[in-house]
């Protein structure tokens, strides 16, 4: 450990390291960043002494004048601060938890960037006064708001229809490589927007929708699994077994646009296929020559296409759907450019699980618990231990109700 990096005042490096969190270019967004921010700076101000508390004078030795630098930090600090967090501050428990992990995950860094020798934040004794866990996960508890849902959504749909409408109106004398790009723009929007449809207005857990490279029996829905017709789909659900999920009415025209705009060669086709290029390129090359096409004839067929999945569609080279984590990844992109405010300890992004809890808040307000528990595929038991809030809440506005009848009686 070098004397310079010892001498470093800890702010120093937080920028450095919020541009490595953050998104976008020069990682100068996003709201992990925006709250990590948050949370260095009451740790700093901590640390400097500033803690509304006349016996806390700082880390620093004999000169609470003095900045914080990395040499004054040790395993007894970050204890101390995780038993200022669980103080008298009024947090949950899990609020707790969550802040000091955007510290801790600090401290991670400041070792591999070489400020600190060791990960003091993790030590037994740094933990040890932070509270137990009380059962409830931030993380998987993100639901997705009517507004949240309803920009989300509009984005997409925006997309779609802009990059359809560039397709179809291609000019007659564009050259054949630009007609499809111009048709992969639109496939990708369209399959943006009916992915976020489902997963916003069906309440299907995306397991069940997309492939798990974990589990063969999760291939992804293939287009034959699907019946515009009947507003159903066939899924394999978390109970392994297949049963119908419903298609609501949101979720059918993006679907009937996204199909015909892809015409697959079969109905065995995914619904998602992936659109990874290096995935694809490997597999039209191998499928080619496992047709008895020479390596010549495939370089000069691919090179008639201007990307390799619409290769694979005039050739029915049938891809594998997109995984579970791909969605997330769509999902995170579509959050970042459709701008949408979210505040949540764990994602930065409206994440999949967070469209069919989202859907489980509408259905069990609108239709009550045993309705909502039928189209979450779940026992009607687990959705009222989910969903309590609502009910508590409800009885809340029941027993005010009450007490305003009985004050009145007595008023009168």
């Amino acid at each position: 450990m070098s004397d310079r990096a010892l001498s470093t005042p800890l702010d120093d490096s937080f920028e450095r390291y919020l541009q490595d969190k953050g998104k976008g270019r020069g990682g100068d967004g996003g709201n992990y960043r925006r709250n990590a921010a948050r949370e260095l700076k009451r740790f700093t101000e901590w640390a400097a002494g500033a803690r509304g508390n006349d016996d806390w004078t700082g880390i620093v030795p004999d000169n609470a004048d003095s900045q914080p630098t990395f040499e004054h930090l040790d395993e007894r600090v970050f204890r101390e601060y995780a038993r200022h967090l669980a103080g008298d501050r009024g947090l949950k428990q899990n609020t707790v938890q969550t802040y000091y992990r955007y510290i801790s995950a600090w401290c991670g860094w400041c070792v591999n960037e070489g400020y600190l020798e060791a990960h003091y934040a993790q030590r037994a004794s740094a933990i040890a006064p932070l509270p137990e866990d009380d059962g409830r996960k931030p993380g998987d508890q993100q639901a997705w708001t009517s507004e949240q849902r309803h920009t989300l959504t509009q984005h997409v749909d925006d997309q779609a229809r802009a990059a359809v409408k560039a397709y179809t109106t291609v000019p007659e004398d564009t050259g054949s490589l630009d007609k499809q790009r111009a048709r992969y723009a639109a496939l990708k929007a369209a399959r943006d927007r009916a992915l976020v449809f489902l997963l916003a207005y069906t309440a299907v857990r995306v397991g069940e929708l997309l492939r798990d490279p974990n589990d063969p029996r999760r291939r992804g829905v293939r287009w034959e699994d699907l019946s515009l017709n009947d507003g159903s789909m066939d899924v394999y659900r978390k109970k392994q077994q297949w049963d119908a999920a419903s298609l609501p009415d949101p979720v059918i025209a993006p679907l009937r646009s996204y199909r015909k705009l892809m015409d697959p060669p079969a109905e065995r086709w995914p619904v998602f296929p992936t659109f990874d290029q290096r995935t694809l390129a490997g597999l039209v090359r191998k499928e080619l020559a496992d047709r008895g096409n020479v390596p010549d004839t495939i370089a000069k067929n691919r090179e008639r296409y201007a990307r390799d999945l619409l290769l694979a569609l005039d050739e029915d080279v049938r891809p594998p759907s997109i995984t579970t984590d791909g969605a997330r990844s769509i999902l995170k992109r579509l959050s970042e450019a459709a701008e949408i405010d979210i505040d949540h300890p764990k994602h930065d992004y409206l994440a999949p699980h967070g469209g069919r809890r989202g859907m489980g808040e509408v259905l069990v307000r609108a239709f009550g618990y045993t309705v909502a528990a039928r189209y979450l595929d779940n026992s009607e038991e687990m959705v009222r231990e989910r969903y309590s809030h609502i009910e508590a809440g409800e009885l809340g506005d029941i027993a005010a109700d009450a007490l305003k009848e009985v004050d009145g009686e007595h008023l009168n």
